[in-house]
């Protein structure tokens, strides 16, 4: 299996990250999703998931909104083309692993 195992290094690391992957995962579901949803489904920290949506809007992946809703700052975010593929592939790649492992067992 050092195939198998060598095939890991080739996982995207900006999303393999387990909150960046959360956040992915979340978005992946959903046409957007506000900071808030975000905050609920992850179970991260304010600072945390703005940090990593920051990383993940750099990486073309994801946009983020913001605006207001009333008087209040409201922000959402969606996921791009790219970050759609970029977590298809993703998805597909571990699927894959995993299948192989099942073989292996």
């Amino acid at each position: 299996m050092p195939d198998e195992i060598q095939a890991i290094n080739d996982f995207d690391r900006l999303i393999h990250e387990p909150s960046r992957l959360a956040i992915m995962a979340v978005l992946s579901t959903v046409e957007s999703a506000d900071f808030k949803y975000l905050l609920h489904a992850t179970g991260l920290t304010k600072g945390n998931l703005s940090a990593h949506l920051r990383k993940l809007e750099a990486a073309g992946y994801l946009t983020i909104n913001k605006g207001f809703k009333g008087n209040y700052p409201h922000t959402t975010c969606a996921l791009t083309r790219d970050g759609a593929k970029a977590f298809k592939a993703y998805r597909g790649q571990y699927l894959r692993l995993a299948k192989k492992f099942e073989r292996g067992v």
